[in-house]
């Protein structure tokens, strides 16, 4: 009777726990996210954000994310810290005022791509923002190059303003 109850006992303890972590709240999806694949990248599978940025400022900043150097088995290093609130409201301002405009496709090959992805919590106000070719400019007119400087100028400064 002993090892029936203790193997009951056991079974009990086994599926409550399995239980509790099927209900565990998952971890929390990044806010903005910048995302940079660099010309050469697209057969590797181990692609990180550079920046994730969460709603309550905290950021996860991986700065050799893209480096050459890094080999493809080799996860990049993370960096917890800050990104201020005041920086967070702009550039959502900024995303959300980018969301719909034309960056263009230079002519050319591919020389790489650039992200910002929002994701709220509601999915109806995500935005995602891809350049083509960030560092091209043949073909495009003055509309999509002054949109592409706005968006340059937006991942620079988030990534700029992150603080470890």
């Amino acid at each position: 009777m002993r090892p029936t109850l203790t193997g009951l006992l056991v079974c009990a303890l086994v599926l409550s726990g399995a239980s509790a972590l099927a209900h565990a709240d998952p971890a929390p999806l990044p806010l903005v996210s910048l995302t940079t694949i660099p010309d050469g990248w697209s057969q590797r599978t181990d692609l990180r954000p550079v920046l994730q940025v969460f709603a309550d400022g905290r950021a996860v900043h991986m700065p050799d994310a893209v480096s050459k150097d890094r080999k493809p088995e080799t996860a990049p290093e993370q960096v917890t810290g800050k990104v201020a609130a005041e920086v967070i409201s702009a550039a959502l301002e900024e995303i959300n005022a980018l969301a719909e405009t034309d960056f263009g496709m230079p002519a050319g090959d591919n020389r790489g791509t650039q992200i910002i992805d929002l994701m709220p919590d509601d999915p109806t106000e995500e935005a995602h923002l891809v350049i083509y070719s960030p560092g091209a400019s043949d073909g495009l007119n003055p509309e999509q190059k002054a949109a592409r400087k706005r968006f340059t100028d937006l991942y620079k400064k988030l990534v700029d303003a992150f603080k470890s």
